[in-house]
């Protein structure tokens, strides 16, 4: 393999993902391996799940890992999609490395995500503030000011009123792509549901670009058309590789650059 290519993993709560990819180009260099994220949601689970894919691309160098929550210093602080308490406290890289004997970097999944996006999708080159929401199992967002990241914001945890019910909820309780289809909602009524969260942000924000991504991204032409906020909002061009893409080129970045 050649030596720009790093090993690219992205946790996700459905499903642990990772290829081989080119880190010049921004491009696999192999398919991509999916692992369905293994019950109970613990750090031995996890780390089986990672040591996996590391086994079957016969993988022994640097490797990026994309994780579902608050990463500083390399210690997971937050992990409210996955594992919860599980995971506070643990030194991810770490333990992949004890685990997989592979150097590792372990970064926010949605910043994994904006960070690809950045470098090589839909926000290359743009120099305002930038956001790039997926969306998928739960909301990530990650923002950008003259290319600089803000580091894990967990937008997808604000807080919401759901009409309905009169309650407050996380919004991605409320208008995530996983919403969606357990409640069998209609494109456009999800469409108008997710546009008031767009708002939302705007308004707290005021980007001047929106890139919309995750498992989404596939579907933009369902419910882009119901989409109206005071900025320019376009598709993610990595669609849902943009995880696996920037933990690679972040964890590049980090150990090897």
């Amino acid at each position: 393999m050649q030596k720009d290519c790093i090993l690219g993993i992205d946790i996700g709560g459905s499903g642990v993902k990772g290829a081989i990819v080119d880190i010049r180009r921004g491009e696999f260099a192999t398919d991509r391996l999916r692992i369905p994220t293994p019950t109970p949601h613990t750090p031995k689970n996890i780390l089986g799940a990672i040591n996996d894919i590391v086994e079957h691309f016969k993988w022994s160098g640097v490797m990026g890992c994309g994780f579902p929550g608050v990463i500083r210093s390399q210690i997971i602080e937050t992990a409210a999609n996955i594992g919860g308490k599980n995971f506070i406290g643990v030194n991810l890289a770490e333990q992949i490395g004890q685990t997989c004997g592979c150097e590792a970097w372990v970064v926010n999944d949605a910043d994994a995500a904006g960070i690809a996006e950045m470098r090589f999708g839909a926000g290359k080159g743009n120099k305002g503030v930038v956001m790039v929401i997926t969306v998928g199992t739960g909301i990530g967002v990650s923002m950008f000011t003259n290319g600089v990241l803000v580091p894990n914001l967990e937008f997808g945890h604000l807080r919401m009123r759901d009409k309905s019910s009169r309650k407050n909820y996380a919004a991605e309780k409320l208008c995530s792509d996983a919403v969606r289809k357990s409640h069998d909602m209609q494109w456009r009524h999800w469409a108008e549901r997710f546009n008031k969260y767009l708002q939302y942000v705007h308004n707290l924000c005021w980007p001047d670009l929106v890139v919309l991504g995750g498992g989404i991204a596939s579907k933009s032409d369902k419910f882009m058309k119901y989409i109206n906020v005071d900025c320019d909002v376009v598709v993610a061009k990595l669609e849902n590789r943009a995880g696996i893409i920037g933990s690679a080129y972040n964890a590049w970045r980090m150990l090897k650059k």
